[in-house]
């Protein structure tokens, strides 16, 4: 691995200045670097920064990918990494031109880190360099300390996603008890969720209502809503002033953090070295987190600049052809599967085709005359300002949810596909489910990341009670046991983890009158199940 030369580095800074001119922002101190795919595969598991802490896990992901690569080689064109500055490795094999075309992707990817809100916590240090002093902190440990080390990496890397990456974005300086944007968070995502007498309608039902409440002269939209809930619910003003100031006093915790705080065997003083390699995993795992929430987004956002200002650049002509077919082997849309340059690079072009002509309105929205939409233009050229504020201020989530429409699956035959087994020819059949955009939305939306959502409280005897909120999906079986079983060892006492899981006789019996996207129904084939350690064995318990 080694800096990319003279030649190369000047192609590079004729990228950055033509982006700058475009208007991506970013520091323009970078780092590249010229690797071979053998380098790629021992950085690949340490999520490619050089200095992250070793651990035995990497090893073995190094030789799995080297066996695969014997029967399935391929040469990666580029990978770049949020530090500062931000550091990038390209294949020693590119050619010029190509690296043009890949360059201008990377310079995306680095404006897309340095400027999006959800990357917000990583601006104000060098994680490279942190994760150097870290790695030096975990391999002086070692020698100290042996195998042990590795055992508190692998019980708090069982849990590292949970951390609590929103709560890390917010302000927790600057607490109003009486800021109406928490009586919203509040309402929506504490107060109704715990009832039980609110159903998934009645959810969305209140959306609904909060959506369509109107502001008036003497008072604003948030205070007409609540009005109401005041004289349905009068306990929510002090449950509201409970909560807040809770989370005042207290902080609000994920899970590592609180059994960092609150661990009586951590806090021994022979065990304090554990809090420390605890920690590590931790930020880690918290300045990961937003690559994995935007990860459609990153890659269409740089696909859509890599195309538009290498089609820009003089320096390329003669290859127009050549990078077309490299461009459509990146932006293809799968008819199985997703593929996240594709996704995002049309909706990140089609908003701004939307915005260009005032679509994105609500006079737009209204219209249902087919000839009326199809004609509607306020040429209100604001395409790439809207697109650079959506770069900003969104996630894959906010992203997909508002501007998939049905406009956007008509435009490019998006569809929904099925599988089925045909008896006759004894194969698994692909077909046609849906062209809805609703459906086709579900299906986006449930590829996203979400880590479960647990809550947790320590009881009488000591022991800490998990409680995981359903939310439609059971946890994955296979990783609770080990995963409980290193909690407790953090822990120091007992474990408990309260779940949903499917119960597959019910499930058989009722198969035939359930219908599989009404979530409601489908949680009734669930029980409510206790899982806890006993005599180092896991073990579980029916509650219902």
């Amino acid at each position: 691995m080694e800096l990319i030369d003279q030649h190369t580095k000047k192609i590079m800074e004729g990228c950055k200045e033509r982006a700058l001119d475009a208007g991506l922002k970013f520091d323009k101190a970078t780092l590249e670097y010229m690797v071979t795919n053998t380098d790629l595969l021992e950085l690949s598991p340490k999520n490619m920064i050089p200095t992250l802490y070793d651990y035995w896990l990497q090893e073995i992901e190094v030789l799995r990918s080297k066996g695969e690569y014997e029967y399935y080689p391929n040469n990666p064109f580029e990978t770049v990494i949020n530090t500062r500055p931000a550091i990038s490795f390209y294949n020693n094999e590119n050619p010029d031109w190509m690296n043009v075309m890949i360059f201008y992707h990377v310079i995306a990817h680095i404006d897309f880190f340095q400027n999006n809100k959800f990357f917000e916590h990583t601006w104000d240090y060098d994680f490279k360099e942190k994760a150097l002093t870290e790695k030096r902190i975990i391999s002086k440990l070692h020698a100290q300390k042996g195998r042990a080390v590795d055992y508190i990496i692998e019980f708090t890397r069982g849990i590292d996603n949970l951390v609590g990456y929103f709560d890390s974005l917010k302000d927790k300086d600057e607490i109003d008890l009486f800021k109406l944007p928490d009586q919203i968070d509040f309402y929506f995502n504490y107060f109704l969720q715990d009832r039980s007498q609110f159903s998934m309608q009645n959810y969305l039902e209140e959306i609904e209502r909060y959506n369509l409440t109107e502001e008036t002269e003497l008072k604003s939209k948030e205070e007409n809503f609540f009005t109401e809930i005041y004289l349905k619910f009068p306990e929510f003003d002090d449950l509201f002033r409970k909560h807040k100031n809770d989370n005042h006093q207290n902080g609000v915790k994920d899970l590592i953090q609180f059994i960092f705080d609150e661990s009586t065997f951590l806090n021994k003083n022979e065990n304090i070295w554990m809090k420390t390699v605890i920690s590590i995993i931790r930020d880690t795992g918290l300045y990961f987190s937003p690559q994995i929430r935007t990860k459609i987004m990153n890659e269409g956002w740089a696909s859509y600049w890599h195309e538009k200002l290498f089609l820009q650049d003089e320096r390329i002509r003669g290859h127009e052809v050549a990078f077309a077919k490299v461009n459509s082997l990146v932006t293809s849309i799968s008819k199985v599967g997703l593929n996240p340059y594709a996704i995002g690079w049309r909706l990140f072009m089609y908003i701004e085709e939307m915005s260009d002509k005032g679509r994105l309105s609500y006079n737009f929205r209204k219209l249902d005359d087919i000839d009326q939409r199809e004609n509607y233009n306020d040429l209100t050229g604001k395409g790439k300002d809207f697109i650079f504020h959506v770069r900003e201020n969104y996630c894959d989530l906010t992203f997909l949810n508002t501007f998939i429409d049905q406009d956007f699956v008509d435009k490019h035959k998006l569809i929904v596909v099925g599988q089925r087994i045909n008896p006759d020819k004894n194969v698994r059949e692909y077909y046609v489910k849906s062209r809805r955009a609703q459906d086709y939305k579900s299906m986006v939306l449930n590829s996203l990341y979400h880590p479960p959502y647990i809550t947790f409280s320590t009881q009488r005897d000591g022991s800490l009670y998990l409680n995981h909120r359903f939310e439609g999906k059971e946890l994955y079986r296979d990783y609770i046991p080990n995963t409980l079983i290193g909690i407790e060892y953090l822990w120091g006492q007992k474990v408990y983890l309260e779940t949903m899981e499917l119960d597959w006789d019910k499930m058989k019996l009722d198969e035939d009158n359930v219908s599989s996207d009404d979530f409601w129904q489908r949680e009734k084939m669930f029980r409510k199940v206790l899982y806890f350690v006993e005599n180092k064995k896991v073990k579980k318990e029916v509650l219902n």
